[in-house]
């Protein structure tokens, strides 16, 4: 079963790593409301410390199916063009409610930090997410650091904001390392198999 150390952060930008809580092991991360908090908190939707006393069953199902939509429209505009329906969807996302409202608020150090005005809601940041994907898709510098995670198994979209654009994978300790460890069995079994060929026949 997923749990919150499962969730991963590192694709760039907020929608695509709402994208990333279905792919690999395990392949679904938002099980419960606890998850779908753990992420909301970590991809940086919400400031840490915000109450999400109302997060439930609910809004796990409207995450999923944000995520669900998004990875469709990102790899179809990466292979070519979304299908306007999608993006009719994506847009009345965007546009079904205002973020919340972020204040900068004193901390107990003296130190300032970010707050939400009131309690947020699903609405809310469901917007949040899917205005943030509108702005990827629309922005074509950041459009263009797209990229398909090269790993075999892996159908992630990250960012590469990389020097010389040379990322490879959506996590160099994730699918990188997984590469590693195969291309170092490959060349063990390699020269295993060119050490038995090579070996003189036994004696009769």
């Amino acid at each position: 079963m997923a749990a919150p150390h499962d969730l991963r952060f590192d694709c760039g930008r907020i929608c695509l790593d709402l994208v990333a809580t279905a792919d690999g092991t395990p392949a679904e991360r938002l099980i419960r409301p606890e998850h779908l908090t753990a992420w909301l908190v970590g991809a940086g939707v919400v400031p840490h410390g915000t109450p999400l006393d109302g997060v439930d069953g609910g809004w796990v199902t409207r995450f999923r199916a944000l995520r669900d939509l998004l990875r469709r429209v990102v790899h179809d505009e990466l292979r070519g063009r979304a299908a306007d329906a999608d993006l009719t969807l994506l847009n009345a996302t965007a546009g079904a409610a205002d973020p919340p409202a972020v204040w900068a608020v004193r901390a107990a150090d003296g130190g300032l930090t970010c707050a939400f005005a009131g309690p947020p809601d699903c609405a809310g940041l469901l917007a949040a997410v899917a205005r943030d994907a509108v702005r990827l898709l629309t922005d074509g510098a950041a459009r263009g650091q797209l990229r398909q995670c090269a790993g075999e198994s892996c159908s992630l979209v990250y960012l590469d904001t990389s020097r010389g654009r040379r990322r490879r994978w959506c996590s160099s300790e994730v699918c990188g390392n997984r590469e590693r460890v195969a291309r170092h069995r490959r060349r063990t079994m390699d020269r295993d198999g060119a050490v038995g060929q090579g070996a003189a026949p036994a004696a009769d």
